[in-house]
Order: structure tokens, then C-alpha cells, then sequence
């Protein structure tokens, strides 16, 4: 039977958003104009690494964003435990028109939504290429659409990552690092929900998350 465990996100002491982490030119810089016409700068290197605080990982089923300019996207997450590799499914849930301000700023100052069940990463690093990612929002007709999708092999590998941000070959125990997104179905979508999946069609299964986002007054 293929290893999954629960996530303590108290055992995560340091959380690392990797940005600008695709492959594909054409896909990346198509992700950069979609945010660029938000007024969001482009990032100062290809990939960029930004802290935020642990804290911040949420396994709950709704967070409270201020005013109503946030939005989810759907990324895999690696987390180095006490046991080894782990890979899970989590939204880079950003404050949009705090990212016109500073991309840094924007991102901690959303809780950042993790599904519960993590998956080891040994047991799909053989078929590492066969997985995918989507997302899903509210449609104008209120109906479920399909609002992203492609596969991990988009963004940069794990291994190229950890190397990338440690200069090493292993992340720091109770790190959790998201790993890059890519473009969007449509325009930015500032729904109500969000919804992410990691599909794995080689051992048939899927790591799901939903969350409501809970719009707080903005006075100012």
C-alpha cells in the first residue's frame, strides 16, 4: 500500500514560497504579464524564495482575508519531516492589491490553505512526470469550472529546488515549500472558494483540498 500520513502543521517551523519556478519560457512569462496587468512588478530573479511565517499553514476549511481582492492558486508542497520527504497539495492563497505594493508583503499576509494528507515523495518520484495539479472556482452560473491544470513537471523538479534555495541537497526538518503555479483559465478569479487537487493516475489517487475564503471589511 502506497505510505500517506496526517499533517501537524505544528511541526512546520519554516515556510518557503517558491515563485517563478516554471519551466516552460512561454508558460512563465505568460504568468508574469497575467500579473503584471494587475500591476504587480516582475520578480527581481527566476526563482525567488519568500519567507513567510509558519503560522500561516492552515488545514482549516475557510480563512479570513481582508476586503475582497484574494485569490488562490494551486501549487504541490514539499514538507521535510521528521521521517523523511512528504509532498502534499496547497493554495498560495495572496493578497492581490497588496502585490502591487510588494509581492512579499501580499503573501504573508494571507493564511496559506494545505490539504491534510501528504503523500512520500519517494513512492512518486518514479513517475514524478505522470502527476497533475488543478483548481477549480465558481463559474458565472455558480457551477464548479475548471480554473487551472497541468503537470508538476511545469514547474522545476523538487531536487532543483532544495538546491536552488539551500545550496544543498536536503531542506532544514520542519520546512514546508511550496513550488510555483502556473497560468489561470480566464482572468484572476476573486471567488468565494477555492479548490485544488494533486492527481497521481499511476496509483490512482488524488490529495484534495476546498476552503472558503471569509471577505473582513477593509477601513482603510
Amino acid at each position: 500500500m502506497p505510505s500517506e500520513r496526517k499533517l501537524d502543521v505544528a511541526a512546520i517551523k519554516n515556510l518557503v514560497v517558491a515563485g517563478w519556478t516554471g519551466r516552460n519560457v512561454d508558460a512563465l512569462e505568460a504568468h508574469i504579464k497575467e500579473l503584471e496587468a494587475l500591476g504587480v512588478k516582475r520578480p527581481k530573479t527566476v526563482p525567488i524564495f519568500y519567507r513567510n511565517a509558519a503560522a500561516l499553514l492552515t488545514t482549516g476549511p475557510a480563512i479570513e482575508c481582508v476586503g475582497d481582492k484574494s485569490s488562490g492558486e494551486v501549487e504541490f508542497v514539499l514538507y521535510a519531516l521528521d521521517d523523511g520527504m512528504w509532498i502534499g497539495v496547497g493554495s498560495d492563497h495572496t493578497d492581490r492589491k497588496a502585490e502591487t505594493i510588494a509581492v512579499t508583503l501580499s503573501k504573508q499576509m494571507c493564511a496559506k490553505p494545505v490539504g491534510a494528507t501528504l503523500w512520500r515523495y519517494d513512492e512518486v518520484k518514479p513517475h514524478w512526470d505522470k502527476l497533475k495539479l488543478r483548481s477549480y472556482v465558481p463559474g458565472d452560473d455558480g457551477a464548479r469550472r475548471l480554473y487551472q491544470e497541468g503537470p508538476v513537471t511545469n514547474m522545476r523538479s523538487p531536487e532543483e529546488l532544495i538546491k536552488l534555495y539551500t545550496g544543498g541537497d536536503t531542506l532544514a526538518p520542519g520546512t514546508a515549500m511550496y513550488c510555483g503555479t502556473f497560468a489561470v483559465h480566464g482572468g484572476i478569479s476573486y471567488s468565494g472558494t477555492f479548490e485544488m487537487e494533486l492527481d497521481d493516475p499511476v496509483l490512482g489517487r488524488k490529495l484534495t483540498h476546498g476552503y472558503k475564503i471569509v471577505q473582513l471589511p477593509d477601513e482603510g
